[in-house]
């Protein structure tokens, strides 16, 4: 048998709610009031997302110390070569130094492009504001690439600033020459380092294992293809340091080095990059 009760005054008549009861209540209780202003129609455009990607790579401490630390190398190593010689140093000479640095430094600003999300934990706000994770993969990456290209030009004007002062205040001669091959390699090496960084960075989605396994496996396979007499072959296809210096040593390329380009490529860019996006659209955010 159930028993119902009921609030009654000491007379035994009902008692009557007070008219500020509801207001009495406490406020989880209540309905959310509807947030004014219209609703979205349309998905994020692509070119925001990239451009938010493009302020997550650089608005940390540590994008912001990696820009600090390459712009810092490239001005040391051209200060040194307008100095050393007199500056009488080819134009080639000058955007191997602005390139370098470069190419070595930035690939872990790619790597950031990516593993900020899993270690800093914005994955959340960013893949609720934006669920479908490929539009954000792809965003990430063609973000880290128009850094890419933007070292590439600002390299470039570098070179040139650092060759026309030594040619104005040195009294050098200049030398403008500049090989198809060289500018091709100095691009390539630029942004296939990016474009691996990205990939380590999707691959693990951690920023120091990601980072230490960017520079030893590589650097481990190389040593190994050097040394290891039945990998010598192998490494001629599979070592990109090896396949790429065939852009800076030779006049023109042949169709077998060619090949092997592509093919190490393959192993160490194209590779990483496509199962880190694989793997990055069926993690769990946490």
């Amino acid at each position: 048998m159930s028993t119902a009760t009921s609030a009654t005054t000491s007379s035994g008549a009902p008692a009557v709610a007070s008219p500020n009861a509801e207001s009495a209540l406490p406020s989880v209780a209540r309905m959310p009031e509807r947030i004014p202003g219209e609703r979205p129609t349309t998905g994020v455009p692509f070119a925001r997302l990239i451009g938010v990607e493009l302020r997550k790579m650089f608005n940390t401490r540590a994008g912001r110390w990696l820009l600090i630390a390459i712009g810092a190398i490239i001005a040391t190593a051209l200060v040194i070569m307008f100095f050393n010689e007199s500056g009488h140093h080819r134009f080639e000479g000058y955007l191997s130094a602005t390139t370098t640095p470069s190419a070595i430094l930035l690939p872990i600003a790619g790597i950031l492009a990516v593993t900020s999300e899993w270690s800093q934990r914005t994955g959340l706000v960013t893949f609720a504001l934006e669920p479908r994770r490929g539009r954000v993969t792809w965003a990430k990456f063609f973000a880290a690439m128009l850094v890419g290209v933007a070292a590439i030009l600002l390299s470039l004007a570098l070179a040139a600033v650092a060759h026309q002062g030594a040619i104005t205040i040195q009294g050098y001669g200049g030398d403008w020459a500049l090989d198809n091959n060289t500018l091709l390699g100095a691009v390539l090496f630029v942004l296939l380092g990016v474009a691996q960084g990205v990939g380590f960075g999707m691959l693990l989605r951690n920023t120091p294992a990601a980072v230490v396994l960017y520079f030893v496996l590589p650097t481990a396979w190389a040593i190994l293809g050097n040394m290891v007499s039945w990998l010598e072959s192998a490494a001629e296809w599979l070592d990109l340091n090896r396949t790429m210096n065939a852009l800076f040593t030779v006049e023109s390329m042949t169709g077998e080095q060619w090949a092997q380009l592509g093919t190490s490529v393959g192993l160490w860019v194209a590779l990483p990059v496509a199962v880190g996006m694989w793997l990055l659209h069926r993690a769990e955010v946490k």
